[in-house]
């Protein structure tokens, strides 16, 4: 019985989402159904909290909307979740961030995680020969 539930459940995850984690700065696109109409609204903040619980897996987005602070709580693989994009991977040593409830202006940023990439090593650069120059009778 098991086995089916794990796969309608990998079923049902088969969302392509990028990877994030808590720090990351994201911007999530949710679908909003108002009246007969369907939009996607843009919320970007801060992860504080992430859930991973196979499907009933969850993160939470905090930002700050005209001085008040606003979390919402998404289930990331709701069909309601139309797109997830990472704007800024943040440097923390938490899994949890909810000491930025109590933090204001410049006390709750966040520090930025340098990546290394392997592509974006220099090539050493040869060592140019002197250039030749001809000499001309006059």
């Amino acid at each position: 019985m098991s086995n089916v539930i794990a796969a309608i459940e990998a079923e049902q995850m088969s969302k392509n989402l990028p990877e994030f984690s808590v720090g990351d700065t994201v911007i999530v696109q949710v679908k909003v159904k108002e009246g007969t109409r369907e939009r996607l609204q843009a919320f970007e903040g801060v992860v504080i909290a992430k859930r991973n619980r196979g499907l009933n897996s969850a993160f939470t987005v905090r930002k700050i909307s005209h001085g008040e602070g606003v979390e919402r709580v998404f289930q990331t693989y709701s069909p309601l979740v139309a797109e997830l994009e990472v704007k800024r991977r943040g440097s923390v040593r938490r899994a949890k961030l909810y000491y930025l409830r109590d933090l204001r202006g410049r006390a709750a940023r966040i520090k930025e995680k340098i990546m290394k990439s392997k592509t974006a090593k220099a090539k050493p650069v040869a060592k140019a020969k002197p250039a030749v120059t001809e000499k001309t009778d006059d």
